[in-house]
């Protein structure tokens, strides 16, 4: 009798699934942001590691009200059918799931919790909310994007932080297909969500003061990206004053961003974010061979470097106009890092960075 109850138990473990994650997918729907994004990154390295079978895919989708009813149920059914469950919170959708599932791992002891983290808000998020701390601090592992948001949990009390960076499965371009622009005027684009935190009244801003000052147009500046959908009507009362030389282009699915973003001669990066982590625009500007100009974020240094780009004071539009102007001036010093650019691309390689998941990855040798 016990060997049987005791092979039953084998035979349920072996049934289990590697990885269940539970994420913002947004199935049916074309969603551009950097959760959704980032959540079938993962997905589908792990579906290309272990296989479709061993992935169990939750949805979050749906909003607030509609998340904090389901979540009970899909936290249960991500514990009882995989060995690991993997989420991709937000905000709000943290302070939901990480103690459900830490109470119901205590029903589950064979279940590894990893939670891997968006962007580079955790840290002060945490300091503002000590009971999500204790809670987070029973996860196996965290994953944050940079090493200034491990150092920063490090001292929150945190042993549980690993580094991964943020990453994207996209083919960079050869060195010989990189687009080079010489003379004025130059192309700049913002490549990212298009809201007023992602500093798009910024960039408009310096390039409409250095265009005026010349009395020519020395920029032009394409503005790309899914419209926030709570600010749709600032955006559009903000359309009406471009000049020609600013335009809005839609959104560009993933798979074709490399495509649009190499015949720029700099990626604007003025985000009013401080705490970003690795944004995915800047990865689609490395495997363009595009240099970044950016606004220097909480975790600036970790990714922009002399190999790469160049900043500017956080939320200074007038340092953001003296940077431009240089590179206006000289644009051999921004040109020279398109080929380093490609180089610091292969740092993001998404086949490498998908193994810091703790998972079993020697049952695919």
């Amino acid at each position: 009798m016990v060997w049987c109850m005791e092979e039953k138990k084998v035979r349920k473990e072996s049934q289990l699934r590697e990885v269940a994650i539970v994420g913002h997918y947004g199935f049916n729907k074309n969603l551009l942001n950097g959760q959704t994004i980032k959540t079938k990154n993962i997905s589908t390295q792990l579906e290309k590691a272990f296989g479709k079978t061993e992935v169990i895919k939750i949805d979050t989708h749906g909003g607030k009200a509609i998340s904090v009813l389901k979540a009970p149920f899909q936290c249960y059914k991500a514990l009882k059918k995989a060995k690991n469950v993997i989420i991709l919170p937000a905000h709000n959708g943290l302070r939901v799931f990480a103690p459900i599932l830490v109470f119901f791992k205590n029903f589950f002891k064979k279940r590894n919790l990893h939670y891997v983290v968006i962007g580079g808000w955790l840290p002060e998020y945490v300091r503002k909310h000590r009971f999500l701390a204790k809670q987070l601090k029973k996860f196996d592992y965290i994953y944050v994007e940079t090493n200034s948001m491990m150092k920063s949990l490090n001292k929150h009390g945190f042993t549980n932080i690993m580094v991964m960076p943020n990453f994207k499965e996209i083919k960079p371009l050869k060195e010989s297909e990189l687009v080079y622009q010489h003379s004025e005027p130059f192309r700049l684009c913002t490549f990212s969500r298009v809201m007023r935190e992602k500093g798009i009244e910024d960039a408009i801003s310096a390039v409409k003061t250095i265009n005026e000052t010349k009395n020519k147009i020395v920029y032009y500046l394409d503005i790309y990206g899914q419209i926030d959908s709570n600010q749709r009507e600032w955006f559009e009362e903000l359309k009406k004053s471009f000049p020609q030389y600013i335009s809005y282009n839609g959104s560009v699915p993933s798979n074709e961003s490399i495509n649009v973003v190499k015949g720029y001669f700099a990626l604007l990066f003025p985000t009013l974010f401080f705490t970003e982590g690795v944004p995915g625009t800047i990865l689609d500007a490395f495997a363009a061979g595009v240099p970044v100009i950016a606004s220097e974020w909480e975790s600036f240094e970790d990714i922009i470097n002399e190999n790469n780009g160049v900043g500017y004071e956080f939320g200074n539009v007038e340092d953001l106009v003296s940077v431009l102007s240089y590179f206006a001036n000289n644009p051999l010093k921004l040109n020279e890092l398109k080929t380093k650019c490609l180089n610091e691309y292969n740092k993001y390689n998404a086949d490498r960075i998908i193994r810091t998941l703790k998972l079993n990855w020697r049952a695919l040798q």
